[in-house]
């Protein structure tokens, strides 16, 4: 029996439409998003603020919390994903997931440091079950015989609804913290989640809906549930105790920069070991399908660690290295919409810091102040700065919304431009497509290269901010030739036992790459010479890229057998 057969006995009144329940996803997903994109934009500023009553942790530390997050919520969606292909069922996971994700971001609301890192559980947990589940919903409605040419289209626009949400977000969230406060910024969020569940409940009558939420029995060979916490889950928490301890006792320090990232890393190796007991065990075309996915996640990671610097490395950029100041006639237009940063070169107290803007601390390890102007003005020539007066800046969460509204543009012009190319037989094969994404991605990182060479010292002066436009802009043609087309050959080339699985194996891509990302910016203040931290970025996509076409003509015939197409 084929996987249509098995979630869609009977077929559509409206064969090659889209459904309204991709719209009722569309809409679900993009206020999740807007939730999620709105926290995540502002959680590093939040961590590593002093004056305007954030935590005020140092930079390292900020990245190891934000690239901890990250990690842990793209990993969780392997256990979440398992849960509803097995037990659950995919719409009730969602909404589980849903309101555990609203709890913990209004729960970042609250003061205290315990209040946070319970509401970042929350999230994390909440994500897992939300996640994986939503894009394969979507999958299995677009199964259907007639409704598989459009699949691809299907995943294009479910991933404009997320750009979309991610776009508004930052706008709101810069509103907000700089008009009321952190706690209000970080409620948004949750009413943003609330919404998407109420436009998901209102649609749950949806006869596609209903039939794409099913659970996949368990088959002769796959591994039972027990069988899975026992030895994936167990040696997981095991092997992160291990990481923990042994790194730093054997050599006296972390060997990826904080116990919590070793232990994260020797965490990741059990649940890799599982998926490759997959492919073994896999037999025929699921054996191809499996082994084609594992070496397209591995691989995806390069693309997920640059993917990543928007929320770490491309922020603090943004944040200590970007001209931000507003014209007079931006500030005036932006400034009637919400409130714009203000600085002064008034001198107050503030973090001293050192020729390469690392804070100074004293021999007890804590943080040296002494009186000076706002850390904005430690790389503005002096003869440019403005002598008491105050200087309205640009938020640094708002340069996070480039690259949604650069998805959301670009896919515009893509979509039909792909289609073009597919009538007349020149559209490139997806797998093609992913080798060019890491290429792509590889030169957006460069471009951060030439930002550092524009200026004659980021210690003395400010790069221009359309220095991150050309990056962003550059990046999001990778993402577009890539990230939706992951979900939908996650879909495709998935057995559909375990489908929801395999989009764990993708996000578990996107964790690793996201953890990678913060580990790197934890060591952002040892890069001097800030063009080798991108250098690296280039290099691992270039390597990535190539990797890809040395193998294109065998993935393209798996996925020509499995989907019959290219």
């Amino acid at each position: 029996m084929s996987q249509s057969q098995e979630v869609f006995p009977a077929q559509p009144a409206h064969p090659g439409r889209h459904p309204k329940a991709l719209y009722a996803l569309f809409f679900t997903e993009m206020w999740e998003r807007f939730a999620y994109y709105l926290m995540v934009g502002i959680l590093f500023i939040y961590m590593t603020d002093s004056t305007t009553g954030g935590k005020g942790f140092s930079g390292r530390i900020g990245a190891d919390i934000v690239g901890s997050f990250i990690a842990l919520v793209y990993l969780t969606p392997f256990i979440g994903g398992l849960i509803a292909d097995r037990y659950l069922g995919y719409i009730k996971s969602i909404f589980i997931g849903g309101s555990l994700m609203a709890i913990g971001y209004l729960g970042l609301s609250l003061p205290g440091d315990t209040a946070m890192f319970v509401s970042l559980a929350f999230i994390i947990v909440g994500n897992g079950f939300f996640k994986p589940n939503i894009s394969t919903l979507l999958g299995n409605i677009y199964n259907r015989e007639d409704l598989k040419p459009l699949k691809d289209n299907a995943y294009n626009i479910f991933y404009m609804g997320i750009n979309i949400g991610a776009f508004v977000c930052n706008f709101v969230a810069a509103w907000l913290r700089n008009a009321y406060g952190w706690g209000y910024a970080f409620g948004a969020a949750g009413v943003g989640l609330i919404i998407g569940l109420i436009i998901l409940a209102t649609a749950m009558k949806d006869k596609d809906i209903k039939q794409a939420d099913i659970k996949k029995p368990v088959q002769a060979e796959d591994m039972p549930l027990s069988k899975i916490f026992s030895t994936v889950f167990l040696p997981a928490i095991i092997t992160a105790v291990i990481g923990w301890f042994l790194p730093t006792t054997i050599f006296g320090s972390p060997i990826m920069g904080t116990q919590a990232n070793d232990a994260f890393i020797f965490a990741c190796l059990p649940i890799i070991a599982f998926y490759i007991s997959l492919w073994v065990r896999a037999k025929g075309q699921d054996k191809k399908g499996i082994g084609a996915l594992l070496f397209i996640f591995a691989i995806a990671i390069a693309f997920w660690t640059i993917y990543n610097q928007n929320a770490t490395g491309l922020t603090l950029w943004a944040e200590k290295h970007t001209d931000r100041e507003a014209s007079a006639s931006t500030a005036k237009i932006t400034g009637a919409i919400f409130p714009l940063q203000k600085v002064t070169d008034t001198p107050r107290l503030v973090n001293k810091l050192d020729q390469y803007m690392v804070e100074v601390k004293d021999d007890s390890g804590k943080v040296v102040q002494e009186m000076g102007p706002d850390p904005y003005f430690v790389n503005v020539p002096k003869e440019q700065w403005p002598g008491g007066k105050d200087v309205k800046l640009t938020n640094t969460e708002l340069f996070q919304s480039i690259n949604p509204l650069f998805i959301v543009l670009l896919t515009l012009l893509f979509v039909p431009f792909f289609s073009w190319l597919r009538k007349r037989g020149k559209e490139p094969t997806t797998m093609s497509k992913f080798g060019m994404a890491l290429f792509i991605s590889g030169l957006s990182a460069l471009a951060m290269v030439f930002a550092i060479m524009s200026v004659p010292s980021i210690y003395t002066h400010k790069a221009s901010a359309i220095w991150l436009w050309i990056t962003y802009f550059i990046f999001t043609i990778s993402e577009i030739f890539l990230s939706p087309m992951g979900l939908s050959l996650v879909s495709k080339l998935s057995p559909a036992r375990l489908t929801a699985l395999m989009m764990g194996g993708w996000f578990l891509s996107t964790s690793i790459g996201g953890k990678v990302a913060g580990v790197m910016t934890s060591f952002w203040d040892d890069f001097t010479d800030k063009k080798i931290f991108f250098l690296i970025l280039v290099a691992a996509a270039f390597i990535g890229g190539i990797l890809i076409y040395s193998r294109i003509k065998s993935l393209n015939q798996i996925v020509k057998d499995k989907t019959g197409a290219d």
